[in-house]
């Protein structure tokens, strides 16, 4: 059908009204997603007939005067490595999936809110890279340009939002992996603060620093996600039993202060992105906007940074590593054969780094509202290719891709990434990192930067509408 809203907050509107079927919009989600497969490749399976069941319940939800939920009939996929009820769980691994008998708590809490779940999203094996170019499924592409990684490890969750396939989608993010591939694909990323969304039913990469976050084309979309799948879970022992606010209007970009941090944004950038950077704190200070630069010499990426997570992914995968090491993808292997030498001390001394960085960052938001950075130092990588030239050589993509996102996960700080309106393939993206449990704030402002003309979706060439 054509004329269906678009968005997170029209689909649920006009649903709940009775405008439209949300049968109509999850078959067309469907359809535009099995068409865009064999070049995007953004799924790893698609759930037709019990979509369009649940599709249908909210329907008659709607037909019998009920409230549907505040995502009636909002078509999401899931990354696959969120368990949903009866359906298969690979963890983008070649081993056989599970079939979970209960949901993760983040989609048992999307469903009772209305939305639709129609599929699951490839990634990165195991969520253990920043390409989501798997050995056993093939490479997701990114609609905006097919020879180019979406990012990862949530590369199908990106990919399936930005071609509009999905309406929104879910990723997890333990070093950016949620702000990586929604600035490689131009939309909206979330990465919550640690503790804020449950991990219960989600596999586990570095519980200490995983999280669950939403991706969508613009912020209120994002933001209905996040408040859908938010709060508290006992079953979790990392979640926090806290509130967690609604946003408000957007905030008055003439009262808020963004802070640089110096010499974190320093570290060497293609120079689109370097470029874009600057005009974007030009825009800010255009729209009102106070921008601060601040020497903060302690919040820098480090070798501890690799040892912390290391350490916990050795946990993880020890068994299945003893069992099935031909399992693995080759690049996850030689990853994993490094995690396993990790010296105890190491893992001690990166505790004491995370915690020096922690309050590094906690300080410098006390002179600020948010700390702001290029969501990557690079945003086109090849698919095949290991390297990329950038600073004048050519170097592992890895740290360009994470460079401005994985400290952030130590701090257990929230972070948002936003496409900006500056031309590029894909545009250029901004990360605003904010105070703890203050998502709602990062969000108010992330809707300031849309309507000030800062921020904007821009559907890309290969989009599946």
């Amino acid at each position: 059908m054509t004329n269906l809203p678009a968005s997170v907050a029209g689909i649920a509107r006009a649903v709940s009204a009775g405008e439209v079927a949300a049968v109509d919009v999850v078959a067309t989600h469907l359809e535009r997603s099995r068409r865009s497969q064999s070049t995007i490749n953004a799924f790893t399976y698609l759930d037709d007939d019990t979509a369009l069941e649940k599709a249908g319940q909210v329907d008659a939800a709607v037909a019998a005067g009920k409230d549907a939920g505040a995502l009636a009939g909002v078509p999401i996929a899931l990354k696959d490595l969120i368990d949903h009820t009866g359906r298969p769980n690979t963890l983008g691994s070649s081993l056989p999936p599970t079939i979970p008998i209960e949901s993760a708590t983040v989609v048992s809490r999307l469903e009772h809110a209305g939305a639709v779940i129609i599929g699951r999203t490839g990634l990165h094996e195991y969520a253990f890279g920043f390409s989501s170019e798997n050995h056993w499924f093939g490479p997701v592409r990114n609609p905006w340009d097919l020879t180019l990684s979406p990012g990862g490890s949530s590369g199908g969750s990106a990919a399936a939002v930005a071609a509009r396939t999905a309406a929104a989608a879910l990723g997890t993010d333990t070093g950016g992996s949620v702000r990586v591939p929604a600035a490689l694909c131009g939309v909206v990323g979330l990465k919550v603060t640690h503790g804020r969304a449950p991990l219960t039913g989600v596999f586990p990469l570095a519980a200490s620093l995983d999280t669950v976050g939403p991706l969508a084309r613009n912020v209120t979309d994002a933001t209905l996600v996040y408040l859908a799948i938010a709060g508290h879970d006992p079953r979790d022992p990392w979640s926090a039993p806290r509130p967690a606010p609604s946003p408000g209007a957007a905030s008055r970009l003439e009262e808020m202060t963004f802070g640089v941090p110096h010499p974190w944004v320093d570290r060497t950038q293609a120079d689109e992105i370097a470029t874009a950077f600057d005009r974007a704190l030009r825009d800010l200070v255009a729209a009102g906007a106070t921008v601060v630069h601040l020497d903060l010499p302690a919040l820098v990426p480090a070798d501890e940074l690799e040892l912390s997570v290391y350490s916990e992914v050795a946990l993880v995968h020890t068994e299945r590593w003893k069992q099935h090491r031909d399992s693995y993808g080759p690049d996850v292997a030689e990853r994993l054969s490094k995690v396993f030498e990790i010296d105890p001390f190491d893992f001690v001394r990166a505790q004491e780094w995370r915690a020096r960085i922690r309050h590094t960052a906690e300080e410098a938001l006390n002179r600020c509202d948010v700390l702001v950075t290029p969501a990557v130092a690079a945003d086109r990588k090849p698919i095949g290719e290991e390297n990329i030239f950038i600073g004048g050589k050519y170097s592992s993509y890895r740290p360009h891709l994470s460079g401005f996102s994985a400290l952030v996960n130590h701090t257990t700080l929230p972070a948002l990434a936003v496409p900006l309106d500056q031309d590029g393939v894909p545009p250029p993206s901004l990360q605003l990192i904010g105070r703890r449990w203050e998502e709602h704030r990062l969000l108010e402002i992330g809707k300031a930067l849309e309507e000030t003309g800062v921020s904007k979706y821009r559907t890309p060439p290969h989009s599946a509408d």
